[in-house]
């Protein structure tokens, strides 16, 4: 489990409160999608240099 889903799931346990457990969620997507462009971005630099 994710640090961003263990945070999110221990605050609905302790608050009850659905939509707090599903912005998390929202961010922790967020973040995955953000680290998977970088990680493309990154291997596209990699190419271009080793293309030179």
């Amino acid at each position: 489990m994710h640090m961003i889903e263990k945070i999110a799931w221990n605050t609905f346990k302790n608050t009850g409160d659905i939509n707090t457990f599903l912005e998390l969620k929202q961010v922790e997507s967020l973040e995955l999608n953000l680290n998977g462009e970088i990680n493309g971005i990154n291997q596209n630099k990699g190419d271009s240099i080793s293309r030179e």
